[in-house]
């Protein structure tokens, strides 16, 4: 849903979009968390939010064939060396894969024929990305990502604040219009707030 609504807001700004695939079970891993489709609770609830937002912003909205599903093949691809202007549209081409099509992104032909509609050679980036490079790519992209303190999917990250979550597009719209309310001060002093309670894991 972010990156159907992302293309607009950054042109409203005059702002270009560089995706940069990550592993998001990776970004869990380094941070302690679980996904939302590891709680049974938040997977249905997800299930609900999701269809509420796509009919509100006219996206499509089809179940993948499994969820959670494996995307490292779709990463890989999507991390490939090309111009900016083919990775937006693998990127918009995988994405309508995985979420409006049903197809899903497991399996090569899959994202094969995702690449194919992006007016990509689908095979030859399938093939590509099986590569050693391709996954050193991924791993380094995903592991900048962990450095810059980036916790989910979808991050936008710009003037050096993250904006985590298609929700937080209209604070990412003030911040690049220049509204940003929050004070600098206020997280200095969230940082330095002590904990007066703890939670046994």
């Amino acid at each position: 849903m972010a990156w159907h609504r992302l293309p607009a807001l950054a042109a409203r700004h005059g702002r270009t979009i560089v995706p940069v695939p990550v592993v998001f079970g990776a970004l869990l891993s380094a941070h302690g968390t679980r996904g939302p489709a590891e709680v049974p609770a938040k997977r249905s609830y997800l299930l609900k939010d999701v269809y509420r937002k796509a009919h509100r912003a006219g996206a499509p909205f089809v179940l993948p064939p499994a969820h959670p599903f494996n995307p490292l093949l779709a990463l890989r691809v999507a991390s490939l060396p090309m111009d900016d202007d083919a990775r937006r549209r693998l990127v918009t081409a995988l994405f309508a894969a995985a979420w409006g099509s049903g197809r899903g992104v497991e399996a090569p032909e899959s994202v094969a024929h995702a690449a194919s509609d992006a007016g990509l050679d689908g095979d030859a980036l399938v093939r590509d990305a099986t590569a050693p490079e391709a996954k050193t790519w991924l791993r380094v992209q995903t592991d900048e990502a962990i450095g810059a303190g980036v916790f989910g999917v979808p991050t936008v990250a710009v003037g050096g604040e993250l904006f985590w979550g298609v929700d937080a597009l209209e604070a990412l719209d003030d911040f690049l219009d220049g509204r940003d309310p929050v004070p600098g001060e206020l997280v200095a002093q969230w940082s330095a707030l002590p904990a007066s309670v703890t939670r046994r894991a």
